[in-house]
């Protein structure tokens, strides 16, 4: 993989979907559609993903791409492939509460290599450089111009006071039941793959999901976390997070900046 080149058309990528996204967002209505599992779609999720498919598959036409939308793609697999998310956090760009992201990873040999998450109502880019690191840029976003960018890192977490972020639509008793075996300065609810960005970035110390994700909802954020010097495990037996498994399906997993403490399921 050209890792400069897998950069610019990622973050790119991530910007022109970003305009498509929130030009439907600032629109008086938009449609909502269910899909097959219930979860809903709506016509930006579907116009940012076939922007982002087309772009990736003229760049890089023998890398496997798998999209949360495009099921025919779910029962593929690869050593290495692309991973979108057109629009994370759905439901968030429904009720429009801004924390919906734009996702792009490259997994190879079962690990997020490299990764961009953009969240366009919110400001804010992520993304790792082609050696790895992983940066925050800073607006107004151009899409032929780098802006500036600062070096992300992971917290040096205290664990007798923990800052700690959850799923803003997915935050049940599991989730505050583990929560509660932490000594917690804080908490807060965040949407879509954000979270992961903040415990990339230092604002947050740990990110425990206990609900059904995919590999789509996760690899970018995960990219980004890793290049920020974080990782992810699995709930259960604190292993690494892989990717390209059956279906694309994720089991429970924790995000966070080592150091933390990790308490057991």
């Amino acid at each position: 993989m050209d890792f400069e080149r897998l950069e610019t058309v990622m973050r790119t990528l991530a910007l022109e979907a970003g305009d498509v996204i929130m030009e439907i967002y600032n629109s008086d209505d938009f449609d909502v559609r269910a899909k097959s599992d219930d979860s809903p779609v709506t016509a930006a999720d579907e116009a940012a993903d076939a922007l982002i498919s087309a772009g990736l598959r003229a760049a890089f036409p023998d890398v496997l791409l798998v999209t949360e939308e495009q099921a025919d793609s779910h029962s593929e697999q690869a050593g290495e492939f692309l991973i979108v998310d057109p629009l994370d956090g759905t439901k968030e760009f429904i009720h429009r509460r801004g924390d919906f992201t734009v996702n792009i990873a490259y997994v190879k040999d079962g690990t997020p290599v490299r990764g961009v998450v953009y969240a366009p109502a919110k400001g804010r880019m992520f993304f790792t450089r082609a050696g790895g690191e992983s940066v925050e840029e800073q607006g107004p976003f151009q899409k032929d111009t780098v802006g500036t960018l600062s070096p992300i890192t992971v917290s040096k977490p205290d664990n007798d006071a923990l800052f700690i972020v959850a799923s803003k639509s997915h935050r049940d008793q599991a989730t505050e039941d583990y929560i509660n075996k932490y000594n917690v300065k804080d908490s807060k609810s965040a949407g879509s793959s954000l979270k992961f960005c903040l415990v990339a970035t230092g604002e947050a110390d740990l990110y425990p999901r206990v609900g059904r994700t995919m590999e789509w909802d996760t690899a970018a954020g995960h990219a980004v976390l890793k290049g920020a010097g974080g990782d992810v495990v699995r709930f259960d037996d604190h292993t690494p997070l892989t990717y390209g498994k059956p279906i694309y399906e994720n089991p429970f997993f924790i995000a966070y900046a080592p150091g933390v403490e990790l308490k057991k399921a």
